[in-house]
């Protein structure tokens, strides 16, 4: 059963999300049309540059596209804009939507990236560091499944 909020979700995402039945679409223009502080912050995460983990930008989770997403490391990091004060509880339902789907979620001002760069590198790498690795599948280890049958 869908509580107001979700509800709310869905029928705002189906109004005013173009991209919204092909997220992939939807994220290909996102990527186009990147903000400053995203095209001055993507050379940064880009080809494994920060701690060897591999970001995507404008990745769908769920109903949502998130500005970078580490699939492996599963982090989200959000830059957001001035119009994100006045959408606090919407921010709000997404930030606990993506925690619900195993995320982390660490939101930066663009103001922060344009100003601060450094900084804003050394917190993403700090949660990197306190974050576990992720655990190797068992076919990686480079046994034959057959070997672990009784």
């Amino acid at each position: 059963m869908l509580d107001g909020n979700d509800q709310f979700d869905r029928e705002w995402f189906r109004a005013n999300d173009r991209g919204y039945s092909r997220p992939t679409a939807r994220s290909r223009e996102l990527r186009r049309n990147a903000t400053e502080a995203e095209r001055r912050f993507w050379p940064h995460l880009s080809a494994r540059k920060l701690k060897g983990v591999r970001f995507n930008r404008q990745f769908p989770v769920g109903q949502y596209i998130c500005d970078f997403v580490s699939r492996e490391r599963h982090l989200v990091i959000e830059l957001d804009g001035g119009h994100h004060a006045m959408t606090t509880e919407y921010d709000v339902r997404r930030t606990r939507f993506l925690e619900e789907q195993g995320y982390q979620v660490l939101r930066f001002w663009n103001n922060e990236v344009m100003d601060n760069l450094d900084g804003v590198l050394r917190t993403i790498g700090q949660a990197l560091d306190n974050m576990p690795s992720p655990a190797p599948s068992r076919r990686r280890e480079g046994a034959p499944a057959s070997r672990f049958r009784a």
